[in-house]
């Protein structure tokens, strides 16, 4: 079992930053996948970026270039940096989990709502 709490979340205008952060706690060692991702209203969720079990980062292509993920591991505590936000990355953002040995992001945090205003 893995808990995940999501905090930094909040508003922001057009071209600014956030830090969302993901504290993990339960059965977080290496051999899990970590990731974020939004839903928007009307929307499905959908992955933003992700941190795989060989370390390997990988970004969907909106958040190529303006957001950055990274794992510090000695905390359990699981980041997303973004920058150059626009309106339509207003979302409720989840941090999400795999169970060990699988990538199939079976737990999820309760979301941080980030809204951007133009």
């Amino acid at each position: 079992q893995v808990h995940l709490v999501e905090s930094g979340g909040g508003s922001v205008q057009a071209g600014g930053s956030l830090t969302l952060s993901c504290a993990a706690s339960g059965n977080t060692d290496s051999d899990v996948c970590m990731g974020w991702f939004r839903s928007a209203p009307g929307k499905q969720r959908e992955r933003v970026a992700g941190i795989a079990r060989d370390g390997r980062i990988t970004y969907k292509d909106f958040a190529k270039g303006r957001f950055t993920i990274s794992k510090d591991s000695s905390n359990n505590i699981l980041h997303l940096h973004m920058s150059s936000l626009k309106p339509e990355d207003t979302a409720m953002y989840y941090c999400m989990a795999g169970r060990p040995g699988l990538c199939d992001y079976a737990y999820s945090g309760q979301g941080t709502q980030v809204t951007v205003s133009s």
